[in-house]
């Protein structure tokens, strides 16, 4: 009996250090990524006061196809950045009516795509092969992440490979 429930414990210890090594870890900051990154999409965000930058890694943009699920690699980047602001702490709009981003980056948020990831997650809440991770603006993980949010959100365009912005942008920067 005692063998049985020592082996339970340490089978029940094998897989939660599996699942450790799970999501958030496999993905890296990606440094540079303003620099070397494409910028693809601009976002305003007028509910959080911020204005959100969307990077992608140009190797896998070149393998993209447009219609088709990103190519295992892809890197996208979901970069915040706070809102202007004037004196009554309204968020300032330029001549077209877009929110004026500061250069303070509040969030860094990672998405990225590689073979075979993914599959430790219930079917309920796997979105493909990706995962997420969520940086400070000094490359840090955010120590009191959670990816519910992110998956939950992500679930609902499993038809453009759990992307949002991604998938509806490439035809348009592939012409």
């Amino acid at each position: 009996m005692r063998l049985g429930t020592s082996l339970a414990a340490g089978l029940a210890a094998l897989a939660f250090a599996g699942a450790a090594l799970a999501g958030a870890e496999k993905v890296g900051y990606p440094a540079g990524y303003q620099t070397k990154f494409r910028l693809y999409n601009v976002i305003d965000r007028p509910d959080r006061k911020i204005v959100r930058f969307m990077y992608m890694n140009p190797e896998a943009f070149e393998k993209a196809k447009a219609g088709e699920p990103a190519p295992h690699g892809m890197v996208l980047v979901m970069e915040d950045r706070k809102a202007k602001t004037d004196a009554s702490g309204k968020a300032v709009t330029d001549a077209e009516g877009r929110i004026v981003a500061t250069d303070e980056v509040a969030n860094v948020f990672v998405m990225r795509k590689e073979a075979g990831w993914g599959a430790e997650y219930p079917p309920e809440k796997r979105n493909g092969e990706w995962e997420y991770a969520w940086f400070t603006p000094d490359g840090a993980r955010k120590a009191d992440a959670r990816f519910d949010g992110c998956f939950s959100c992500h679930k609902a365009r499993a038809e453009r490979d759990f992307t949002f912005t991604f998938a509806v942008n490439l035809g348009e920067l592939k012409k």
